[in-house]
C-alpha cells in the first residue's frame, strides 16, 4: 500500500489510513518563521531564554527543567498543555516562543508499512523553507527512524540520490529533534499513545521510535555542533530518553571528527565504506580522496568506547560488477582484521538516473558467507520502502531549485550594487 498525504487532501491506493495532519501542525511554518523555537536548545539556552523573557533568575532552571519535559517526554505542541506551569508564565511563553513542528507536506507510506514524511522547516533569516525527508521503518520489536542532518549533501557519492542534490544548509539541532517529534507525533508514541485522529496506540509499555539513525540526508560530521546538540537532547533521560546505544550516527570517513563524534556524543558509529580498495572507494566516494582506507580505518580503530560489545558498523552497498565479487570480501576480510565491526550488506536501491544494478542475490548471499566465515557478523539488510524511494540512498528534496533562485537573484542584486 502507498500512501501519499498532505495538508489539503489524502489519496489511498488501496485501503483507508488515518486522516490529515492536524491543523496545528501544518500551519507551524508561519509560526515557527515569526517567533523563536524553545525546541532544540539546550537547558542552559532554554533557561537563558526565559530569563530573557522576563522570567526571574532564580526561577529560571526550574522551569526550563519542567519545559524540557513536557517538550521532549511528554511531546506537547501547545503551552497551554504544560499544567505545572503558572498561567502567566504559560501566557507569556505563548506570546514570545514557539514550539510548533514543521509543516509536513506529504506523508508516503509503503506497501511494507515504512513511512516518509517530506518536512518542511520554516525560513530562517533572509532565507526560505526548505524540504527534508525523514523515514520510520517499523521492524520486529523495534522501529527504527532515518533523521536528516542537512538539506542536501556536499558528498556526491555515485551510488546515493542525495548526492545529486547539492548542500542547500546545514540544519539546526531544532529541525533535527523536530524530525523526531514529529515521527512521535504521527505514530502516537507520546505518554497517551494517540495518534491525530485520536486512535490508542496499543504499545504495551514499549516505544514505537526506539532507535535513531543519522543517516537521512546529509553528512552529520559536517554538521558537527548541531548533530551533536540534537543527540544529547534524544538520549537526555528527562527527555526523549534513548540510550545511546540506540543512537547512531552514519559518516562517509570525516576523519578528523571521528574521535569528536565518540568523546561529545558517544553513539554508536556507522561507516559508509562500500569499497575494500581505495581505487573503487575514490569512484563511489570521493570524500575517499581527502581520507583515503587506511586513515579512516585508523581513526575506526581508536574511536572511544570501541570494544566487542560496542562495535563499528560498515555499510557496505552491494553493486553489480563494482564491489561484489568473492575477492572484494576476502579483501575486505583483510581490511577489518583487529577492528570489533559487524558489516552491513545493502542491496543497492534504485532510483531515477542511476547508473548501477544491484548485485544478483546469490552473488550477495556468497558474498556474505566469506564475510561470515571469517567471524564478522554480516546481514543483509532488508530493503524497506522502495516503492516510495525512501530505502538506503533514495531520499532528496527539491530544496535545490529553491536555493539556485536564491542565488540567482543574489547574484543579481549584489550586480546592482557594483553598478551604483
Amino acid at each position: 500500500m502507498t500512501v501519499v498525504l498532505d495538508a489539503t487532501r489524502q489519496t489511498t491506493a488501496d485501503a483507508p489510513v488515518a486522516g490529515p495532519a492536524p491543523a496545528p501542525v501544518v500551519a507551524s511554518a508561519a509560526r515557527a518563521a515569526e517567533k523563536p523555537s524553545l525546541i532544540g536548545l539546550e537547558r542552559p539556552a532554554l533557561a537563558s531564554a526565559l530569563v530573557a523573557a522576563g522570567v526571574a533568575e532564580r526561577q529560571a532552571r526550574m522551569r526550563a527543567n519542567q519545559i524540557w519535559q513536557w517538550l521532549y517526554h511528554y511531546g506537547v505542541t501547545d503551552f497551554a498543555a504544560m499544567t505545572n506551569v503558572g498561567k502567566d508564565l504559560r501566557a507569556l511563553l505563548a506570546e514570545r516562543f514557539t514550539i510548533a513542528r514543521p509543516e509536513i507536506v506529504t506523508e508516503q507510506i509503503s506497501s511494507d508499512g515504512t513511512r516518509k514524511w517530506l518536512l518542511r522547516m520554516p525560513a530562517r533569516g533572509a532565507g526560505r523553507p526548505v524540504e527534508v525527508e525523514t523515514v520510520y521503518i517499523p521492524e520486529v520489536g523495534r522501529g527504527t527512524l532515518c533523521v536528516s542532518s542537512q538539506v542536501g549533501c556536499t558528498l556526491t557519492c555515485s551510488f546515493c540520490h542525495t548526492g545529486t542534490q547539492t548542500l542547500v544548509r546545514n540544519l539546526t539541532a531544532e529541525e533535527i529533534v523536530a524530525q523526531v517529534l514529529v515521527a512521535r507525533d504521527r505514530l502516537g508514541d507520546h505518554p497517551g499513545g494517540r495518534t491525530p485522529d485520536g486512535a490508542m496506540v496499543p504499545t504495551e509499555g514499549s516505544r514505537l521510535v526506539s532507535n535513531i539513525v543519522m543517516m537521512g540526508m546529509g553528512e552529520p560530521l559536517y554538521n558537527f555542533d548541531e548533530v551533536k546538540t540534537a543527540l544529547l537532547i534524544a538520549s537526555d533521560g528527562e527527555g526523549i530518553a534513548l540510550s545511546r546505544r540506540r543512537i547512531t550516527l552514519s559518516t562517509s570517513g570525516v576523519v578528523p571528527m571521528i574521535a569528536r563524534a565518540g568523546e561529545e556524543i558517544g553513539v554508536s558509529l556507522a561507516v559508509s565504506l562500500h569499497a575494500a580498495n581505495d581505487a573503487t572507494r575514490d569512484v563511489l566516494v570521493p570524500l575517499n580522496k581527502k581520507y583515503p582506507i587506511a586513515e579512516l580505518l585508523d581513526a575506526c580503530r581508536r574511536y572511544p568506547g570501541l570494544s566487542n560489545a560496542r562495535r563499528i558498523t560498515f555499510e557496505y552497498v552491494m553493486l553489480k560488477g563494482v564491489n561484489d565479487s568473492p575477492s572484494d570480501a576476502r579483501a575486505l576480510v583483510r581490511l577489518l582484521k583487529g577492528i570489533p565491526a559487524k558489516i552491513n550488506l545493502i542491496p543497492f536501491n534504485p532510483w531515477p538516473g542511476s547508473g548501477y544494478e544491484c548485485s544478483d542475490w546469490e552473488t550477495i548471499e556468497a558474498f556474505a558467507d566469506i564475510v561470515n566465515e571469517a567471524g564478522y557478523a554480516s546481514p543483509i539488510r532488508t530493503p524497506r520502502g522502495r516503492d516510495i524511494l525512501a530505502a538506503c540512498g533514495q531520499l532528496k528534496s527539491e530544496s535545490q531549485r529553491m536555493r539556485a533562485r536564491e542565488r540567482l537573484a543574489l547574484e543579481a542584486m549584489v550586480a546592482g550594487s557594483d553598478e551604483d
